[in-house]
């Protein structure tokens, strides 16, 4: 030990007299700090630099200093201004404050401060000191006074509940401390409050009004009705639409539900929300699971009010008869729950196909279908008059264009055909001398060869187009609704007065399709027995019709070229009015025949008519029947000619110009024929016509169809060609029959004297003036 000693003491002093001693070698303090650089540089020495530059400091004393700031401080500084008051740079200031946490378990770096265990347990001494002076404190306040993070707040504070801080954190929400004496007197208001309540209120209401910690008072809430301590219960759980519902009022409330379900034996929503239950259909579910309920759009029904429903529809049905269900059904259900009430009880019965609903009535089917059966009679007699009184009856539309479907197949062969016969016809009048009757003969052979294909097919398309045409409905209507009405008011004696119109309607439909088909029945028959026979009739002598009345309208505009404009004109009219007529009618009767439509004698069909027929043919047969129906009131036959040729060739007729020898015995044919109407007729003023249309056609060899009115200028005409005597005779025949109209025509202002004495010249003159044609000699056919 003293040996020790010495050598301690010895060592002291060599250490005096190396410090006493001169200094042999001296560095600058450049070369100092370029050697420690080096030193550095080389890792053989660890220091770091302060930011004044006058002093090296090494990590070991930056760690020793840190830890001496932050006991200074309290257990909390901030790494900034640790950097100020150890003067390095704050790399390394951050540095060794991370290692310094790492290595002590009871330091922390947490935003960029360190905080060690002794500064977190004197906070938790404040915020106990805080939480007995106030019973709660909230961690969010404790964050902005302490400036510190939330979850890192929570966490150390509740690591110190019950050794530093007295209280507890409620389960729902951590982010608040209650001391027991708080709870306690929370749970005390809220157990006061509550049991004082009798209708059911919103919590929320409360939090706001008594100023209650609403997490607590839920947790509170929950538990005080768990324990039974509360008797009501909380519907919304621990929402902003929790509601607390006494027990009182629950079962007053479930004895009203209770009650009026009994006595009424139906359950209405809106009463319910009334009532304050927010859910009425679930509340009704779980509050009556064992009974039978119906549940409708706005309300539910016992099982008795349908028993009771299907009993009366099921007498019904059975009675064949109708039910006013309205009496059974609650008067508070809408329009949609008594269609659901009604559907749900015809279907427990399984009468959906046997009845009929209007409203609240069942009706079964057999009522109806006796209702139906008494319009059969008025139906059928209906039917009858309509195809009587409708000389063009058309079927439908819809059927028309169906059987122009049906016909569309053949009608582009047909259009071949009539191409190929045309041609065949152009070629065959190359011949000068027997190409008019000898191609005639053979084109007419053709037509009707033509006229038996047609008929065929004809059949076919027509027994096609009546079988597609047998399952649809006509147009023609039956009877209004307010005449149904009348009928069923006079006929059906056990029907409310209010429900046959609801009635009427309902069977309004059936009896329109019934009464097409009757009506379709009677066309058929009258079609297969009359008009059939018109639309089957030998096609070659309707076209041998045509082509005579055609050339007969040529020969005709010949004849009315020789007079003056004004004559002419009326000559014109007159004959597009009567022979043209004759021509489009007995078209449009053909077509009618042949589009499955009935019609009367050619001659009846009128104008309207026509328009009624041509609305229901395919457009590419319409068309040009409307131009032959427009030319008719036109001014020109030429222009009726060239329509009129265009529909012979949409119709399936070939016509054929006269040549000379057909021309001469068309003119032979109508002089012949008014010279037998004139042996035969009396009256002087039909006399006067057919004699001068007879001279007129001797003296021009034209033929003239023209009316009475033109008798005068048909006799200016013929005054230059006509004897003197004879023609003197016809003017004063002339004078003698228009004052015979002129005095008929007044009546009693003429004399009967007079009127005799006219008679009697006109009786006189009559035989002369038939004798003019009639007589053996004819001087004037030699007269040109």
């Amino acid at each position: 030990m003293a040996a020790d000693w010495d050598e301690i003491r010895r060592l002291a002093a060599d250490f005096q007299r190396a410090q006493i001693a001169d200094v042999v070698q001296k560095l600058s303090e450049r070369n100092c700090i370029e050697i420690v650089a080096k030193l550095v540089e080389d890792k053989k020495l660890d220091v770091v630099h302060t930011l004044d530059g006058k002093e090296y400091i090494t990590p070991s004393q930056i760690s020793r200093e840190v830890r001496e700031e932050l006991y200074v401080h309290g257990g909390r500084i901030n790494i900034v201004d640790l950097q100020k008051i150890i003067n390095v740079d704050l790399v390394h200031v951050e540095s060794r404050a991370s290692e310094l946490a790492k290595s002590d378990p009871g330091t922390q770096l947490i935003l960029g401060q360190l905080i060690d265990e002794n500064y977190l347990d004197q906070l938790a001494e404040e915020v106990n000191d805080k939480l007995q002076e106030s019973g709660q404190v909230n961690i969010a306040e404790l964050c902005k006074t302490y400036d510190l993070p939330g979850d890192f707040l929570t966490e150390e504070l509740c690591a110190r509940l019950g050794r530093v801080i007295q209280g507890q954190v409620d389960q729902y929400n951590r982010g608040v401390i209650f001391t027991q004496a708080f709870v306690s007197r929370h749970k005390a208001r809220v157990r006061g409050l509550f049991s004082a309540l009798t209708r059911p209120t919103p919590v929320r209401n409360l939090i706001g009004l008594y100023g209650f910690q609403e997490n607590l008072l839920y947790s509170v809430l929950q538990e005080l009705v768990t324990s039974g301590r509360l008797k009501g219960s909380v519907v919304g759980g621990r929402q902003h639409k929790a509601v607390y519902i006494p027990d009182i009022y629950s079962r007053t409330q479930s004895s009203w539900v209770d009650s009026f379900l009994k006595q009424n034996g139906y359950l209405e929503f809106d009463a319910l929300s009334r009532l304050g239950i927010p859910d009425p259909a679930s509340y009704i579910k779980k509050r009556f699971k064992s009974h039978k309920l119906l549940f409708l759009r706005a309300a539910c029904v016992d099982s008795a009010i349908v028993d009771q429903l299907e009993a009366s529809v099921e007498e019904a049905v059975t009675t064949a008869t109708l039910v006013d269900l309205q009496p059974m059904v609650p008067s508070c259900l809408s329009e949609e729950d008594v269609a659901l009430l009604l559907g749900q009880a015809v279907r427990a019965v399984h009468a959906q196909s046997s009845t009929v609903l209007l409203g609240t009535v069942v009706v079964s089917e057999k009522f109806i279908r006796n209702c139906l059966a008494l319009f059969d009679d008025i139906m059928l007699q209906k039917a009858q008059k309509e195809v009587k009184n409708n000389p063009v009856f058309l079927i439908t539309e819809e059927d028309v264009k169906q059987g122009s479907v049906l016909l569309e197949g053949s009608a582009s062969s047909k259009k071949d055909k009539r191409e190929e016969r045309r041609k065949k016809a152009s070629e065959g009048t190359g011949s000068l001398r027997g190409g008019g009757g000898g191609n005639a003969r053979e084109i007419r052979i053709r037509k009707t060869k033509k006229k038996n294909r047609r008929e065929e097919e004809s059949d076919d398309e027509t027994q096609a187009t009546s079988e597609s045409t047998s399952h649809k409905q006509g147009g023609v209507p039956f009877m209004s609704l307010e005449e149904i009405v009348e009928v069923l008011e006079g006929r059906v004696m056990d029907c409310p007065e209010d429900l046959l119109e609801p009635l009427a309607q309902q069977i309004l439909r059936p009896l329109t399709k019934a009464y097409q088909e009757v009506v379709r029945t009677a066309v058929m028959s009258s079609t297969s027995t009359g008009s059939g026979g018109n639309r089957k009739q030998n096609v070659k002598d309707l076209q041998e019709e045509i082509n005579n009345l055609y050339n007969n309208i040529r020969l005709f505009e010949k004849g009315a070229k020789l007079f003056t404009d004004e004559t002419q004109l009326n000559i014109v009219k007159h004959v597009l009015r009567s022979v043209c007529t004759d021509v489009t009618n007995m078209l449009v009767t053909f077509i009618a025949a042949e589009r499955m439509m009935t019609s009367d004698n050619p001659t009846t069909i009128t104008a309207e008519m026509r328009l009624k027929v041509l609305a229901l043919l395919p457009d590419d047969t319409k068309v040009p029947l409307m131009k032959l129906h427009n030319s008719l009131n036109g001014k020109s036959i030429e222009g009726f000619l060239c329509s009129l040729e265009t529909c012979a060739e949409e119709c399936g007729f070939l016509l054929k110009k006269a040549d000379k020898k057909r021309e001469k015995q068309a003119l032979l044919l109508h002089r012949q024929t008014l010279l037998e109407q004139l042996k035969q007729v009396e009256e002087p003023a039909l006399v006067l016509h057919l004699v001068s249309v007879l001279l007129f056609q001797g003296f021009t060899h034209h033929m003239l169809h023209a009316p009475g009115r033109c008798v005068p200028s048909i006799l200016s005409t013929l005054q230059p060609k006509l004897p003197q005597d004879q023609y003197e005779l016809l003017v004063q025949y002339q004078s003698l029959v228009v004052k015979q109209l002129v005095a008929q025509s007044h009546g009693g202002t003429e004399s009967s004297d007079e009127l005799d004495t006219i008679q009697r010249d006109i009786h006189r003159l009559t035989h002369d003036v038939k004798d003019l044609l009639l007589s053996p000699r004819k001087p004037s056919t030699t007269d040109e």
